[in-house]
Protein backbone atom coordinates (compact mmCIF):
# COMPACT_ATOMS: atom_id res chain seq x y z
CA UNK A 1 0.00 0.00 0.00
CA UNK A 2 1.37 3.41 -0.93
CA UNK A 3 0.10 6.86 -0.05
CA UNK A 4 -0.24 9.97 -2.17
CA UNK A 5 -1.15 13.42 -0.82
CA UNK A 6 -4.78 12.70 0.05
CA UNK A 7 -5.74 9.08 -0.51
CA UNK A 8 -3.77 5.87 -0.05
CA UNK A 9 -3.57 3.50 -3.00
CA UNK A 10 -4.29 -0.16 -2.48
CA UNK A 11 -3.52 -3.29 -4.40
CA UNK A 12 -6.42 -5.22 -5.92
CA UNK A 13 -6.77 -7.61 -2.97
CA UNK A 14 -6.88 -4.80 -0.40
CA UNK A 15 -9.34 -2.85 -2.52
CA UNK A 16 -11.65 -5.87 -2.83
CA UNK A 17 -11.52 -6.40 0.94
CA UNK A 18 -12.34 -2.75 1.70
CA UNK A 19 -15.33 -2.86 -0.66
CA UNK A 20 -16.47 -6.15 0.86
CA UNK A 21 -16.20 -4.75 4.39
CA UNK A 22 -18.07 -1.58 3.37
CA UNK A 23 -20.95 -3.69 1.99
CA UNK A 24 -21.17 -5.89 5.10
CA UNK A 25 -23.94 -4.74 7.42
CA UNK A 26 -22.19 -5.54 10.68
CA UNK A 27 -18.71 -4.23 9.86
CA UNK A 28 -18.37 -0.68 11.20
CA UNK A 29 -16.32 1.95 9.40
CA UNK A 30 -14.01 1.93 12.42
CA UNK A 31 -12.99 -1.64 11.54
CA UNK A 32 -11.95 -0.47 8.07
CA UNK A 33 -10.03 2.40 9.64
CA UNK A 34 -8.33 -0.01 12.06
CA UNK A 35 -7.27 -2.44 9.31
CA UNK A 36 -6.50 -0.08 6.42
CA UNK A 37 -5.94 3.34 7.99
CA UNK A 38 -8.57 5.23 5.98
CA UNK A 39 -11.42 7.32 7.33
CA UNK A 40 -15.13 6.92 6.62
CA UNK A 41 -14.95 9.81 4.15
CA UNK A 42 -12.09 8.11 2.30
CA UNK A 43 -14.10 4.87 2.17
CA UNK A 44 -17.01 6.79 0.64
CA UNK A 45 -14.67 8.41 -1.89
CA UNK A 46 -13.18 5.01 -2.76
CA UNK A 47 -16.62 3.41 -3.15
CA UNK A 48 -17.75 6.26 -5.42
CA UNK A 49 -14.68 5.77 -7.64
CA UNK A 50 -14.86 1.97 -7.79
CA UNK A 51 -18.59 1.37 -8.19
CA UNK A 52 -21.20 2.07 -10.84
CA UNK A 53 -23.23 5.20 -9.99
CA UNK A 54 -26.44 3.27 -9.24
CA UNK A 55 -24.60 0.74 -7.06
CA UNK A 56 -22.96 3.59 -5.13
CA UNK A 57 -26.32 5.31 -4.54
CA UNK A 58 -27.82 2.03 -3.34
CA UNK A 59 -24.88 1.47 -0.98
CA UNK A 60 -25.04 5.01 0.42
CA UNK A 61 -28.77 4.74 1.05
CA UNK A 62 -28.19 1.43 2.80
CA UNK A 63 -25.39 2.51 5.16
CA UNK A 64 -26.41 6.09 5.93
CA UNK A 65 -27.36 6.28 9.58
CA UNK A 66 -27.25 2.49 10.04
CA UNK A 67 -26.32 1.80 13.64
CA UNK A 68 -24.28 -1.30 12.80
CA UNK A 69 -22.00 0.67 10.44
CA UNK A 70 -21.07 3.30 13.03
CA UNK A 71 -19.37 2.28 16.26
CA UNK A 72 -20.77 5.23 18.24
CA UNK A 73 -24.35 4.23 17.34
CA UNK A 74 -23.91 0.63 18.54
CA UNK A 75 -24.95 -0.56 21.96
CA UNK A 76 -22.20 -0.79 24.57
CA UNK A 77 -22.23 -4.59 24.63
CA UNK A 78 -21.06 -4.97 21.01
CA UNK A 79 -17.26 -4.77 20.87
CA UNK A 80 -16.39 -7.15 18.01
CA UNK A 81 -16.09 -6.48 14.27
CA UNK A 82 -17.97 -9.58 13.15
CA UNK A 83 -20.83 -11.79 14.20
CA UNK A 84 -19.96 -14.39 16.81
CA UNK A 85 -21.49 -17.05 14.54
CA UNK A 86 -19.45 -16.02 11.49
CA UNK A 87 -16.84 -18.59 10.49
CA UNK A 88 -13.19 -17.71 10.71
CA UNK A 89 -11.78 -17.15 7.22
CA UNK A 90 -8.07 -17.68 6.63
CA UNK A 91 -6.90 -16.87 3.12
CA UNK A 92 -9.26 -18.69 0.80
CA UNK A 93 -10.11 -21.47 3.22
CA UNK A 94 -12.83 -21.56 5.83
CA UNK A 95 -11.62 -23.17 9.03
CA UNK A 96 -13.85 -25.74 10.64
CA UNK A 97 -14.83 -25.68 14.26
Amino acid sequence: MTFNKTTPTFNERELDRIIEMAWEDRTPFEAITFQFGISEQQVIKLMRAEMKPQSFRRWRKRVQGRSTKHQYLRTDGVTRFKCSRQRQITGNKISKR
